[in-house]
């Protein structure tokens, strides 16, 4: 197997390719738009690759994070919001353009398994890992392994409900999955915009400095935020326990969400005392691609 790894992150608007070196280190990165066909993303792909094997001079094996996950039962993927992906045999076909065996997993998954392997989670048994940005999700890793489940849809914690709804809050936004009420129609960037400014606001990145110029709005904004996230992870202590909880994506910036959610959590977790660390990613935005390498163990 080759000392160096490639991770490829399969994003709706673009794709992020890193090479790791043997001792893990990034010795390259790039970018471009994603297209917009399933066949072009295939030769945009082969091309990253192709292109970054040539400038380094080596061969590397290839991880590829996708937003969504390869159904064990047809081999076709399923649950993606790049809707051009959904019903093709992704993992197949780019092995087939790639002429080598490809690993493919799910996004928020590689984001998880970056951090358990040398970012904010590392060193922890059980590592729970939540992207909010656009979407929100979630992925596991217990012992440096992805967790995937027998449906391959472990750590889909977006799409579960939000948990102990109050009156106003039932039944919720329509999620783009067909179902009413999941935690994505309230913890993402834009479900958070819009509980602040209404229905036709996108961009939630302003408001913890709104909120500290004592804006009532934005307070109140994110003071609910932090309280329904803190309902989705003590779900997520309820069922797993796990040893770290890493947040990721854009979300994840906002300073506040470090002091009140262990506050915050507690309240609803069924347990005497809970001390699970809430830990700001390492990696950052790189975390999803540094966790696609990551599926390939270092030779």
């Amino acid at each position: 197997m080759s000392q160096y790894r490639i991770g490829i992150d399969l994003g709706g608007t673009k794709i992020e390719i890193a090479v790791l070196g043997p001792d893990g280190s990034e010795a390259l990165r790039h970018r471009v738009p994603t297209p917009g066909s399933y066949d072009e993303t295939l030769r945009a792909i082969a091309g990253l690759v192709s292109a970054s094997e040539s400038r380094l001079g080596v061969s590397a094996s290839v991880g590829i994070g996708i937003p969504g996950v390869i159904s064990p039962a047809t081999g076709l993927v399923k649950n993606a919001n790049s809707i051009t992906l959904n019903g093709h045999r992704f993992d197949y076909d780019v092995s087939q353009v790639l002429a080598r065996e490809v690993r493919v997993e799910n996004d928020a998954n590689c984001f998880a398994l970056s951090e358990a392997a040398d970012g904010a989670g590392a060193g922890f048994g059980v590592v729970f890992g939540v992207i909010l940005g656009t979407g929100c999700g979630g992925g596991i890793v217990v012992h440096g392994k992805v967790h995937q489940g027998r449906h391959r849809v472990a750590g889909e914690w977006g799409h579960t409900p939000l948990p102990w709804p109050s009156g106003q809050e039932v039944p919720g936004h329509l999620c783009w999955c067909g179902k009413h009420g999941c935690l994505e129609t309230y913890l993402a960037g834009p479900a958070l915009a819009r509980d602040s400014d209404g229905p036709d606001a996108h961009d939630a990145s302003g408001l913890p400095a709104r909120a500290a110029a004592g804006d009532d709005i934005a307070i109140d904004a994110l003071a609910r935020h932090a309280d329904r996230l803190a309902r989705g992870l003590a779900v997520v202590v309820n069922l797993l326990d796990p040893d770290a909880i890493v947040l990721g994506g854009g979300l994840s910036n906002m300073e506040h969400l470090y002091t009140e959610l262990p506050r915050l959590i507690p309240l609803h977790a069924f347990s005497d005392v809970i001390a699970t660390p809430i830990l700001r990613a390492r990696h950052g935005d790189s975390s999803g691609v540094r966790g696609a390498a990551w599926l390939w163990p270092a030779a």
